[in-house]
């Protein structure tokens, strides 16, 4: 069987993005029993619960939900349950002083395929108020009418 190529993205987190202010970016692996593995690589995963925290000098995942795989049998995984994720020491001890510090959290971006491997994309993000959201959708609501109006004024000109 030839190996996998490229990158196959399984679940994002479009709230995120809403929500927080995104900091930095981290790629991790993730610690997947084989069944989870046979779920995600058809398509199942949510991620807006997510979080991930550190404990003990290890990164971990939780609520994230990944459906049972309908053809697993009795030794099937729980759907919400805490998953490990493999990072570098460093950037362990880097994440786990800013979320310390407060007012940082950790959000799972994207769950994806990466050259055959489950990934996670995580986020060192900060929460947004309520009228920056606002002010975030305005800006982009904006952005939008401007564009409109500049393609539109393009046409009346041709």
């Amino acid at each position: 069987m030839p190996k996998e190529q490229g990158q196959k993205v399984v679940a994002t987190n479009r709230k995120a993005r809403h929500d927080y202010n995104i900091i930095d970016t981290y790629e991790c692996g993730v610690v997947l029993w084989g069944t989870e593995v046979k779920s995600l690589r058809q398509g199942r995963a949510s991620l807006t619960d997510g979080y991930a925290f550190i404990e003990g000098g290890e990164a971990w995942l939780d609520a994230v939900h990944i459906p049972e795989y309908t053809q697993g049998t009795w030794n099937n995984h729980a759907p919400r349950r805490k998953r490990k994720l493999l990072m570098h020491k460093q950037e362990i001890l880097k994440l786990h002083n800013k979320v310390k510090e407060g007012g940082y959290t950790l959000v799972p971006l994207s769950l994806y395929f990466k050259d055959g491997r489950a990934k996670v994309e995580l986020a060192l993000a900060k929460g947004k108020k309520e009228y920056d959201k606002r002010q975030t959708l305005r800006e982009r609501q904006d952005k939008r009418e401007a564009d409109r109006a500049i393609s539109a004024r393009k046409h009346m000109g041709e």
